[in-house]
This record gives structure tokens, sequence and C-alpha cells, in this order.
């Protein structure tokens, strides 16, 4: 009979892949800080932490991650058949794939996120940078792009979260004065 994998095990692998490939929340965090702070003054580095751990609970998120660390770690070992041995090896800028599993998250978290996710995979900020600069060790094909999803995806939560709470505020501010 096959396995049925609990979910907490799949969220623990995925927080531990993250770490063992030398990415944190916060490093995270700090991208999602960066992409939204333009848009709210009272924004701070544990909201955008603790948007990042939520969007790291969604299921598909964490199969993304683990997927995609999982080609990464065998690019690194050899192990992949040719051509996408050398594919993923060399990051070949029309294989596209890594893009298509990261932004396949990202839907769910609406129109910020998708063009946060656009913007974060040019401009390659933070950790992406880091990670997608081939210079250091280790291959990241699918990382960089993931990381990019994952922060993307806090950025549109954080957005609509932060959007919420004003209206709140105001629905308050309208009663107290009516």
């Amino acid at each position: 009979m096959k396995r049925k994998v609990p979910s907490k095990e799949v969220k623990s692998a995925a927080l531990q892949w993250l770490q063992e490939r030398g990415v944190t929340i916060e490093d995270i965090a700090k991208i999602v800080y960066e992409m939204q702070a333009p848009y709210n003054s009272e924004l701070t580095l544990d909201l955008c932490v603790e948007s990042v751990y939520k969007v790291l609970e969604k299921r598909e998120v964490q199969h993304a991650l683990l997927v995609g660390i999982e080609l990464d770690r065998l690019a690194e070992k050899h192990l992949l058949q040719e051509p996408l041995q050398s594919l993923i090896e060399s990051d070949e800028g029309l294989f596209g794939i890594d893009e298509t599993l990261a932004l396949g998250s990202v839907f769910g978290y609406g129109s910020i996120a998708v063009t946060t996710f656009g913007h974060l995979d040019k401009q390659k900020m933070g950790i992406i940078k880091k990670l997608d600069t081939k210079t250091g060790k280790g291959i990241h094909t699918f990382l960089d792009d993931l990381v990019a999803g994952i922060a993307a995806s806090a950025s549109g939560r954080l957005a609509h979260r932060l959007r919420d709470m004003e209206e709140v505020d105001l629905l308050e501010n309208q009663k107290n004065v009516g």
C-alpha cells in the first residue's frame, strides 16, 4: 500500500530543505518588505515574516519547493539524463520550467503577486540574486524562482490584508463619528 504523507511532514521537509540550501524566512521577508514598504508606512519586518510563513503553509508551495529543490540537487550530482542535465545545470534562459513551477503557486495571491513575481524574476534582489549568480556553490535553477514566488505571494497576501485592515479602520471611524 502506498504511504500517505502527513501534511506536517511535507511542511517540515520544505522548511528544512530551504534552510539546507541557505535560505531563511527572514531572507524572503526582507524582499517582501522591500516590495511592500513603499505602499505602507506602518509595515514591519515581523508582518512580512508572518506573511512568508502563511504562504509556506500552502501545500502547492511546499510541493513546488520539494520538486524544485530535488531537481537542483540531482543536477548537482549529475544524476539527470541529457539534455535535461545540461539545461538545469546551465540554467538555460529558454528553459522556463523553473519559472513555470514557481508561477503556478503565485496565482492564488492575485495580480499583485503575479506582477511582483515578474519584477523579482527580472530584478533578482536579495537572496534571489545570491542564488541566481551561479558563481557560488550549488545549482539553484529552480530555487531562485521558487523563492521569488514565495516572496511575491507573501507580498500579494500582505497587500490584500493591509487593505482589509484599512477598511476595518475606516468603518470603525465612520461608526464613531456617526
